[in-house]
């Protein structure tokens, strides 16, 4: 691993000397002429600025425009941008149907694109936005391989719609549809909901998985200060961007790398900020794989340790009542951090993209308006006194599994197992109500082998909780659930069913407790029935035999490592 201090001084453009330099290189100057090179230019560290702007997601529809001002900031720090973008999927429009299974996957493919491109163009450094779940951590897990001064900025949060006086969001919408098979709401209820529920840009509104990655950027040291927390279609927003140009040249200079800002001591900073926002399961997943890809050693064991210790302040969606803009209002995570640090709650040594340490970049933060501690809370009156993203262990998973417990569905369930083999028998059984009070519902076979990909489980949570049955029914899952979800849910169940775990050996009827306290899963069912059930256990076929599904299934890890596809 690189270190901070280097014997000799750092060369900003390190890489892009071997094109722009060597007289036998006519060729590559000659193409980057093409592109409107002066003869300055050749002397200028080459900075790539990616974004996943497009116009599949609003969470991503804007970045174009945040890349620009990005440019103009390395144009000014005297860097000579190069800007290029990567692909990105759309979760709330896929969600529940077989395009889901594309998400977690594009988090591979954007790593290794970002990657491709960056080592083929020689770049000196980086400068990634991203405004939705899994190019996010796809961005961070290239920036961690490639190790070239980086800075990763979040394209912001989208502002709530409204809808008959209320605010609502994208989750409002899935649970409107639980509402209506439930029949109490109508159809044009549900439609008003759905016309106004995504206003414009920016990712989803809540502690939602986007702006959960969002705020563990910043807390790892990888994004400029306050820049998790800003509206997408904000001047605030627009200039964030364009710093980050600048800082990135200033990275460069000093030959700071991604790997003298990612350890471990910054990881687990990153966790006990999720914990304490209350943030998304899939922040598990997704600092697992960023983690490996840093070098540094993480595992499901370092989020049990941090949430004994860190407690549940933000009362934020889905859970609480407020939204991602509401945090924005109050001045964003910044005092939480301080407040984390001060009560030794953060390691304030790490080092961040400033090229500051986190305690002296929060030196000068205020502490919140006593007023605004409803979004907020203290650390003397949490909403939950530990952390809400438990770890369970037990024979229905001894690799673990992921369970969100934000006090609201209580801490302990027992019920009678309903199967299901996908996602979408799973949904149709719920809206049908076959699922009732007392049942925990088991959705197998959507690991991220036998999926593949993972799907997130908003559909079947949401109509769970649309259907009033948040507090009388569980759900466990191989696969794993949107930042939107809540209920009493259990994902990321390992080893997976595709892969013989114990989940894909239950049957409808067996007794199965959660212990949020004790940390464990168990089916009741004795030893020699499951051995009798795993002798009979057949795996089933790869759903897919070719392309970039049937690759995935081929190369993916265990979720409870990260479900990374570049260990071999």
């Amino acid at each position: 691993m690189n270190t901070r201090r280097r014997e000799n001084r750092p060369d900003p453009r390190a890489w892009s000397r071997c094109i722009t330099d060597p007289i036998e290189r006519a060729p590559s100057r000659a193409m980057l002429r093409a592109l409107g090179f002066t003869r300055e230019d050749f002397h200028r560290p080459l900075v790539g600025v990616v974004s996943c702007a497009s116009e599949v997601t609003p969470c991503n529809m804007h970045l174009d425009q945040l890349a620009r001002a990005t440019a103009r900031g390395v144009a000014d720090a005297g860097g000579r941008p190069m800007r290029f973008t990567t692909i990105t999927v759309s979760d709330g429009i896929s969600m529940g149907t077989e395009g889901m299974k594309y998400s977690l996957v594009s988090r591979e493919v954007i790593a290794d694109s970002i990657e491709t491109v960056v080592g083929a163009a020689h770049f000196d450094a980086l400068v990634a936005i991203g405004g939705c779940d899994k190019n996010m951590p796809g961005a961070m897990i290239a920036i961690a391989r490639v190790n070239r001064p980086a800075i990763f900025v979040y394209g912001g949060t989208i502002l709530p719609g409204r809808c008959r006086g209320r605010p609502v969001d994208i989750v409002s919408v899935f649970e409107a549809v639980g509402w209506y098979a439930r029949g109490e709401l109508s159809l044009r209820g549900l439609r008003a909901i759905e016309a106004t529920a995504i206003p414009g840009p920016g990712a989803c509104g809540g502690m939602y998985t986007a702006n959960t990655m969002a705020c563990a950027i910043e807390a790892l040291g990888m994004s400029l200060p306050g820049s998790s927390t800003q509206a997408a279609v904000s001047k605030r927003k627009r200039e964030d961007a364009k710093a980050a140009g600048r800082a990135v040249m200033a990275l460069a200079r000093r030959g700071i790398r991604p790997r003298d800002i990612l350890t471990r001591e910054a990881f687990l900073n990153a966790i006990t900020v999720v914990t304490a926002l209350g943030g998304s399961t899939n922040a598990v997943l997704h600092l697992l794989a960023m983690a490996d890809a840093a070098g540094v050693e993480l595992s499901l064991d370092d989020f049990t340790t941090v949430g004994r210790r860190t407690p549940v302040l933000a009362d934020l969606k889905p859970s609480g009542r407020y939204h991602a803009v509401d945090l924005v209002r109050i001045g964003g995570i910044q005092p939480l951090l301080r407040e984390l640090l001060d009560a030794g709650l953060l390691e304030g040594g790490c080092l961040t993209v400033t090229g500051r340490t986190l305690q002296e970049n929060l030196r000068e933060v205020r502490p919140y308006n006593p007023r605004h501690r409803a979004v907020v809370r203290p650390l003397s009156d949490p909403i939950r006194p530990r952390g809400h993203l438990v770890i369970l262990r037990g024979n229905l998973a001894p690799d673990g599994a992921v369970a969100k417990i934000t006090g609201q569905e209580g801490e302990r369930f027992s019920g009678r197992a309903i199967t299901f083999d996908s996602e979408e028998a799973a949904l149709a059984a719920i809206l049908g109500g076959r699922v009732q009070p007392g049942h925990v519902v088991v959705i197998r076979y959507e690991g991220p082998r036998g999926g593949p990909g993972m799907r997130e489980m908003l559909a079947p949570t949401s109509a769970i909780m649309g259907r009033g049955l948040g507090r009388e029914v569980a759900l466990i899952t191989d696969g794993r659930f949107s930042g939107g979800s809540h209920g009493f849910v259990v994902g990321h169940v390992c080893p997976e069913a595709a892969c013989g775990g114990p989940i894909a050996l239950v049957c409808d009827g067996d007794p199965i407790t959660i212990d949020a306290i004790r940390e464990t899963i168990t089916l009741e069912v004795a030893e020699e029935e499951l051995q009798r059930r795993r002798a009979q256990w057949v795996p089933p076929p790869p759903r897919y035999t070719r392309g970039v599904l049937a690759k995935y299934a081929h190369t993916v890890g265990p979720a409870s490592e990260g479900a990374i596809t570049d260990r071999f």
